[in-house]
């Protein structure tokens, strides 16, 4: 099996009412359950809010310098994600397109690499 990430940008979703992503969010919700109940879904986080954004983080000289809130130059946002472990690339996409429809806003698929893979 191989992990896949889903993820959407939040950049790329419409404004929507509270009851549109009620509705919207019990839609994900069904599709969730259905990767849990087929033993694919690693883990999910129901969503990111970019308001809540706690901190970014550089290096500078060797040591870690934090800033209160996202860069300011950071013109996407990640919105919300899901990890799978799925046979193939084409198990991944069906899940991307079943969530990209309930949603109704564009979904990504990246492969992690795999456990043999080493930094060179």
């Amino acid at each position: 099996m191989t992990e896949y990430l889903i993820t959407f940008n939040d950049e790329w979703v419409q404004e929507h009412t509270s009851e549109q992503l009620s509705d919207k969010g019990k839609a994900a919700r069904a599709v969730v359950d259905e990767m849990r109940d087929q033993g694919v879904l690693i883990f999910t986080n129901g969503g990111l809010d970019r308001s809540t954004a706690l901190c970014g983080v550089v290096a500078v000289d060797g040591e870690p310098v934090f800033t209160d809130g996202p860069y300011t130059e950071t013109k996407e946002h990640l919105g919300g994600f899901c990890v799978v472990d799925v046979p193939d690339d084409e198990t991944a996409r069906y899940w991307a397109g079943r969530l990209a429809v309930v949603l109704d806003w564009p979904q990504e698929v990246h492969r992690f690499r795999g456990p043999g893979f080493r930094w060179k």
